[in-house]
C-alpha cells in the first residue's frame, strides 16, 4: 500500500491580501478546478491592517465578471509557520518578496517567488497595485494574474508540484 502524495500547495502574497492576493488566489483555484488538478491554494497579506476582511468590492466586482465567487475570502497576514505548510509562496511584487524573504525561517520548505518570474518575458515585474485606482486597475490585475496562473499550473503539473 503506497501513501497518498500530498497535494501541492501555493500562497499568493501582497500587501494587505485584499485586491491582488486574492484574485491570483481565484485565478489558479478557477483554472486547477477547470483542469482538473487537485491543488491547495491560499493567499495572504505581509500586514495586518486588513485581518479579518473581505475582499476589496473591486476585487469582487471583477472575479464575478468571470463568474467567481469570492466573497467568502477573509484577509489573513502571512505567519511563520506558511514557509512549512506551503511549497511555494509567491509575491505579488518585489516589496512583499524582500518581506516574505526577511520574514522566512531558515532553510523554509516554501520555494519563494515572484508571481511575474512565471510568465515568459515577464521576470522581476511586480504585478500593478490597483488600490487606488478604478475599476480598470482591477481588470489589469486580473489580466495578468490569470495569465500567470495559467503558466504557474502548467509547472505545478509537469513538476508535479
Amino acid at each position: 500500500m503506497t501513501s497518498a502524495q500530498p497535494l501541492p500547495s501555493v500562497l499568493f502574497v501582497c500587501l494587505g491580501n485584499i485586491c491582488r492576493s486574492p484574485l491570483a488566489e481565484a485565478a489558479l483555484r478557477h483554472q486547477a478546478l477547470s483542469a482538473g488538478i487537485d491543488v491547495l491554494v491560499d493567499s495572504a497579506g505581509t500586514g495586518s491592517w486588513h485581518v479579518g476582511k473581505g475582499p476589496d468590492p473591486r476585487s469582487c466586482a471583477e472575479a464575478s465578471r468571470h463568474g467567481i465567487d469570492i466573497g467568502a475570502y477573509r484577509a489573513r497576514q502571512v505567519g511563520r509557520e506558511d514557509f512549512t505548510r506551503f511549497d511555494r509562496i509567491i509575491a505579488l511584487d518585489r516589496s512583499n518578496l524582500a518581506d516574505l524573504q526577511r520574514i522566512a525561517p531558515p532553510a523554509p520548505r516554501a520555494v519563494l517567488s515572484l508571481l511575474l518570474d512565471h510568465v515568459p518575458g515577464m521576470a522581476g515585474r511586480d504585478v500593478a497595485d490597483p488600490y487606488f485606482g478604478g475599476p480598470e486597475g482591477f481588470v489589469e490585475t486580473w489580466r495578468q494574474v490569470s495569465e500567470a496562473a495559467r503558466h504557474l499550473l502548467e509547472t505545478i503539473r509537469r513538476e508535479g508540484l
